[in-house]
């Protein structure tokens, strides 16, 4: 987790090595993409549909093709082009950068909805999202669209006044021009209007972000705040540690919860010094963790660290999901809802978990243990600069895993390549809920947060997953 502003010094990337890494997914894609949907009936064409049968014909005239023809190289490469953004750009912690991938999986499923006869738009099932472009009924040619759209959202959400924005934005036109170019062949009226098309919704969308209590959150990651005082509650853990982004579980407007209280748990066990409470067991097994770490676990709390100058967390859980629908060989109209579907739980688990965070102001496990238990004691991690309870990495991993879960079900195994350029190995899971298991336990292992908030934040992860599941996303 992104614990502070990421250091020139680290992310010195040149524009051809993002270009270049946007352009290996792309190519992997190519190789493993196929043209039809996934076994899952969830998401599968039903041609019983009249609409569905509509654009079927209008496939077989010649006139236009459904989304789900197509294969998902477009958003593949421009998720991967943000990977890049994320390391370089300063401010996108995880509350930032989680809702850049909630407006992101929202422009592309929006721009693509009308060509996906078996799904409805959710826009106006989410909070604040204004009116957005409706189709004319003519044809698009939707690859054309999702670039457009995609490039148009990105150049809002990254560049602005972020401290990259003219390399952000140069890099954005640059790889929206080299698959304009990859789909020269397509006539020369039925591109114009659906780059149009594309560039209106992602235009639309970042519009309507604009009001939402979050916007250029980049630059204000550290607001006056007074944390309240008394037995058990957070101090900052460094000197000179301010707070980061005090208010963002209040003000900041949510998708699909309620509000940021909606998957509240509770609060953590009662604090007490005593050796016999649970409190002091919860600490103590933290304290043991640190102590006894195997070579192993260590590795385990690096790879999920996902600290400054890295593509963060909320960032690691898209990488994820762009390494299963390459491998599950997803087309368009699978990733236009899973990216969707994943952004928005993700954003919305960020909210759930800053409230919880500063809602109950919690003592991080290096502040109770030097106090309580071994003055000398460090973590293997640095601490985070806000309170302790719950914990981000479990309640953002848990909520992007069960989304794909419930896409692509719970048996399919996959090998995380995340941070492969990193200099970590890839670690294999047998499922993909097991990986968000093994992002949780990580922050133990780190020395940065207790068991509870561990197991509270999954719970609030899968909790706002299951309400973005219940959203009314089919027809």
């Amino acid at each position: 987790m992104v614990a502070n502003e990421p250091t020139e010094g680290s992310l010195n990337m040149s524009r051809f090595s993002i270009l270049a890494a946007a352009a290996a997914i792309l190519a992997l894609a190519c190789e493993r993409s196929v043209p039809v949907q996934p076994a899952s009936s969830d998401v599968s064409l039903n041609r019983q549909d009249v609409s569905a049968r509509q654009i079927v014909r209008q496939a077989e005239n010649g006139i236009g093709a459904p989304v789900s023809s197509y294969g998902a190289e477009v958003p593949l490469a421009y998720y991967e082009l943000s990977f890049a953004f994320t390391k370089r750009t300063a401010g996108f912690t995880p509350p930032v950068q989680s809702r850049a991938y909630a407006y992101m999986g929202l422009t592309l499923y929006e721009a693509l909805v009308s060509g996906m006869p078996r799904h409805r738009s959710i826009a106006s099932q989410l909070n604040g999202i204004g009116e957005l472009p409706a189709p004319t009924g003519a044809p698009y040619h939707w690859p054309l669209v999702a670039n457009a759209a995609l490039a148009e959202v990105m150049r809002g959400l990254w560049g602005g006044t972020t401290n990259r924005a003219a390399e952000n934005i140069a890099d954005i036109d640059a790889l929206e021009a080299a698959f304009a170019a990859d789909h020269a062949g397509v006539p020369q009226g039925l591109a114009k209007q659906s780059k149009k098309f594309g560039r209106e919704v992602g235009a639309a969308v970042f519009a309507t972000s604009m009001d939402d209590g979050g916007h250029e959150g980049y630059r204000t990651n550290f607001p006056p705040y007074t944390p309240p005082q008394g037995p058990g509650l957070w101090v900052p853990t460094a000197p000179g540690q301010a707070a980061l982004q005090p208010y963002w579980g209040t003000t900041v407007q949510t998708f699909a919860l309620s509000s940021g209280a909606e998957c509240d748990q509770g609060g953590p066990p009662a604090y007490s010094e005593n050796p016999s409470s649970e409190f002091y067991q919860e600490a103590h097994e933290v304290y043991e963790s640190v102590n006894d770490l195997t070579p192993d676990r260590l590795t385990i709390a690096r790879f999920w660290a996902d600290g400054p100058g890295t593509i963060s967390g909320p960032g690691h859980s898209l990488a994820i999901a762009n390494q299963i629908l390459v491998q599950e060989g997803a087309n368009l109209e699978v990733a236009a809802e899973t990216y969707a579907r994943v952004g928005i739980a993700n954003a919305d688990a960020v909210t759930a978990v800053w409230w919880a965070k500063y809602h109950y102001n919690l003592i991080r496990p290096v502040t109770y243990i030097n106090k309580v238990i071994d003055a000398s004691w460090t973590t293997v991690l640095p601490t985070p600069p806000f309170p302790e309870y719950t914990s981000a990495h479990s309640g953002q991993s848990a909520a992007a895993a069960t989304s794909l879960e419930y896409l692509f079900g719970n048996h399919v195994a996959f090998v995380d390549h995340a941070h492969d350029g990193d200099g970590f190995a890839p670690r294999p899971f047998d499922r993909i809920y097991a990986a968000a298991e093994e992002a949780g336990v990580s922050r133990i292992y780190g020395g940065i947060h207790f068991r509870s908030a561990n197991l509270e934040g999954q719970a609030q992860g899968r909790c706002v997953a299951a309400k973005v599941h219940g959203l009314n996303w089919r027809r």
